[in-house]
C-alpha cells in the first residue's frame, strides 16, 4: 500500500453530532448513520485511552435543537428540515453507551427554563446561557468523577499560588493580596 493510501480500518468519518443527526429523505448531505457514529465514538475513545493510562475523557452529547426557528431560518435555503429532537436525542443517548464520562447536553439545556430561545442564538448554535449550561455540567461531571488525582477546579493546586511583592498591594500600603484563589470577581460562581 502506498503512502498517500490509508487503510479503510484506520479511517474514521467524524463530524459533530448535531451535524451526524441530520438525514435528508434522499440520503445526501452531512450525515453518519447512528451505528457508524456508535462505532466512530468508540474508536476515538479507544485511541485516547491508549494514549495513556491516566488518561480522563469526557465526551458532550448531542444537544436539542429549536425546531421551529431551524426551520424558519432555513426554509428558503434547504429543502426540509433535516435537524429534529427526535434524532438529536437518538445520537445523545447513544454517547453514553460508550462507557466513558458523558454530558448528557440534550437533557441538561432542556432543563432550563424556555430553553428554546434562551440556549441558542438561532435554534442550533449556543448563547452565553446555553454555554453556561455546558460549563457547569462539565464541572458536574468533573466534581463527581472518581479520578486521581481529581480535575476539578477546587481540587487542583493553584500555579503560581506563593506570595509575591509583585501582587496587589492590600490597603495598609506595606503588605500584598495574593489573588491566586479568588472567586468572588466571577460573574459565575461554579461550585
Amino acid at each position: 500500500m502506498s503512502k498517500n493510501r490509508k487503510s479503510k480500518e484506520n479511517k474514521i468519518k467524524f463530524q459533530n453530532p448535531v451535524t451526524e443527526s441530520r438525514v435528508h429523505s434522499s440520503g445526501l448531505g452531512p450525515h453518519v448513520p447512528l451505528p457508524e457514529y456508535v462505532e466512530n465514538m468508540r474508536k476515538i475513545a479507544l485511541h485516547l485511552k491508549s494514549l495513556s493510562d491516566s488518561i480522563r475523557i469526557i465526551f458532550l452529547s448531542c444537544p436539542p435543537v429549536d425546531e421551529v426557528r431551524v426551520g424558519q431560518r432555513t426554509s428558503g435555503i434547504f429543502s426540509e428540515l433535516v435537524r429534529t429532537n427526535d434524532l438529536c436525542k437518538s445520537y445523545s443517548e447513544a454517547c453514553k453507551e460508550l462507557c466513558v464520562k458523558v454530558v448528557d447536553l440534550f437533557t441538561a439545556i432542556q432543563q432550563r427554563d424556555e430553553w428554546m430561545t434562551a440556549c441558542f442564538t438561532d435554534g442550533v448554535h449556543l448563547s452565553e446561557e446555553g454555554s453556561k449550561v455546558v460549563a457547569a455540567e462539565i464541572l458536574k461531571v468533573l466534581k463527581e468523577a472518581e479520578w486521581e488525582p481529581s480535575l476539578h477546579w477546587k481540587s487542583m493546586p493553584t500555579e503560581f499560588a506563593e506570595n509575591s511583592p509583585y501582587d496587589l498591594v492590600a490597603a495598609d500600603g506595606k503588605t500584598t493580596l495574593n489573588p491566586s484563589d479568588w472567586t468572588f470577581h466571577r460573574e459565575i460562581q461554579w461550585d
